[in-house]
């Protein structure tokens, strides 16, 4: 996209010079030869950013930044002077301008602090609309985001919240797999019932046939009274099995029957109990490789994935990390009573270049760190943690025509199977489908990489 400038200098000999070589960084330079000039092209035309001299007749550099601040809030100003001095970037900062530059400079540093200006105002935009949508209750029973990947996660339940059948959902850890199962459970005809959470991963096995099937009194020590279990407590609703992966072998059939008799008999019970409920099961793991490796029972995976809903990686969801990220942050500062109404772009800038190995629950932890640590009314760069702060993307260079910048060809290959493996979430088994590898040649590949950068991680990671 070409980006439109004003150049305000009284010397046209600058004036032409910028204008003939930033037109080769996809700039368009409008030169003015002052104040006056530059402040009518404000009024009436699109800029998205201003470069100006200070010391000019008439109306000086830092009082046409005050006046641009006046009437286009939203034109970053660059200020350039010959002559600068402490007092001079002091007064042109309260005036409003987003950068300085002595003279004389490098064209391309002019360039680059151009594009950062105009990315900042991009931001900036973009963090006022998403402040707008942040408090849109239109959404899916909470489910916020613009995303493609959002908006088809919406339509499918939309579809499938009318249906009666069980539903497998799949994520990584902290991708907000139960704010799915609760958003379905609101938008079908069991709204009204209860919805019912059994964390599978986090009840010994010995306890957790008990939980899911009930007790008689009696049926062993410390059972002094009857239990329903909590497919009978659900009646009517939903029950939500999280981490259906860690459910013992042992107790997958006595579910699956369950499930396919829509009754169950207690433990230490006589007679069998009806239920009616809908089963919403959720992992982070693969089941089909744990069915595979007989760790899952293929009857019960069949039978709970009627219907798949897969939720994305927050790395994957573009500028919806600002939107929850706003969410977070109005919810954070009410609840403290603290003062904080957004977050500024270069703030902005860390979060959408930041992967989130932890999703939606790392950022809201990191946003209710930042707006606890903030002594503005909005986050600065500086309230988020180091490792955001700091993370520099690790990306295949293959574009620059720089010899010293290319790399040998098993690095380009290192980098894209472990970025393959991370976009995969750990997920070995759909990892090798997309590099159209089998499984074991992607094994020996992740061993070989394994004493290169980044290669310890992505070989312990996801399921084997």
């Amino acid at each position: 996209m070409k980006h439109r400038i004003l150049f305000v200098d009284d010397d046209a000999d600058m004036g032409a010079m910028v204008t003939a070589r930033l037109v080769h960084w996809g700039i368009e330079v409008i030169p003015c030869a002052g104040a006056e000039e530059a402040l009518e092209h404000l009024r009436h035309d699109e800029i998205d950013a201003m470069v100006t001299d200070v010391c000019m007749p008439g109306t000086g550099g830092i009082a046409l930044c005050a006046r641009s601040a006046e009437t286009r809030p939203d034109v970053p100003v660059l200020v350039v002077t010959a002559f600068g001095s402490t007092d001079t970037v002091v007064a042109a900062i309260r005036a409003g301008a987003h950068d300085f530059l002595h003279k004389p400079f490098e064209i391309e540093e002019l360039a680059l602090r151009l594009e950062a200006a105009i990315r900042h105002r991009e931001l900036r935009s973009e963090l006022r609309r998403l402040r707008d949508a942040a408090g849109d209750g239109s959404k899916l029973s909470g489910l916020l985001g613009q995303s493609p990947e959002m908006v088809r996660l919406r339509e499918l339940l939309s579809r499938v919240a009318t249906a009666e059948g069980t539903v497998v959902i799949t994520g990584e850890t902290g991708s907000g797999k139960e704010l799915v199962a609760r958003a379905l459970h609101a938008a079908s005809a069991r709204s009204e019932r209860p919805f019912v959470v059994l964390d599978c991963g986090a009840i010994p096995g010995t306890l957790l046939e008990s939980e899911l099937f009930g007790h008689a009194r009696g049926a062993f020590t410390d059972a002094r009274t009857e239990r329903r279990g909590l497919l009978v407590q659900a009646d009517g609703g939903t029950l939500f099995l999280d981490e259906i992966g860690e459910l013992p072998l042992e107790l997958q059939p006595k579910l699956l029957r369950a499930l396919q008799e829509r009754c169950v008999r207690p433990v230490g019970g006589d007679a069998e109990v009806s239920f009616d409920v809908r089963v919403v099961a959720a992992t982070n793991r693969d089941l089909e490789a744990a069915v595979e490796h007989g760790r899952f029972r293929r009857d019960l995976f069949f039978r709970l994935e009627v219907f798949h809903v897969a939720v994305p990686p927050l790395r994957s969801r573009g500028n919806d990390i600002l939107l929850l990220a706003q969410r977070f942050l109005e919810r954070v500062a009410a609840r403290s009573g603290k003062h904080v109404v957004g977050i500024s772009p270069f703030a902005a800038e860390r979060l959408l270049s930041y992967p989130w190995p932890g999703n939606v629950r790392e950022l809201q932890n990191c946003i209710e760190r930042a707006v606890a640590l903030t002594r503005f009314d909005q986050l600065v760069a500086e309230d988020l943690p180091e490792r955001i702060r700091t993370h520099r993307a690790e990306h295949v260079l293959v574009a620059s025509d720089d010899p010293l910048e290319l790399v040998p060809l098993e690095e380009v290959e290192r980098r894209y199977v472990l970025r393959v493996l991370e976009a995969a979430g750990g997920n070995k088994t759909l990892a090798a489908r997309i590099l159209g590898l089998d499984r074991k040649t992607l094994h020996r590949k992740l061993e070989r990489f394994h004493a290169g950068p980044g290669g310890e991680r992505a070989a312990r990671g996801g399921e084997s």
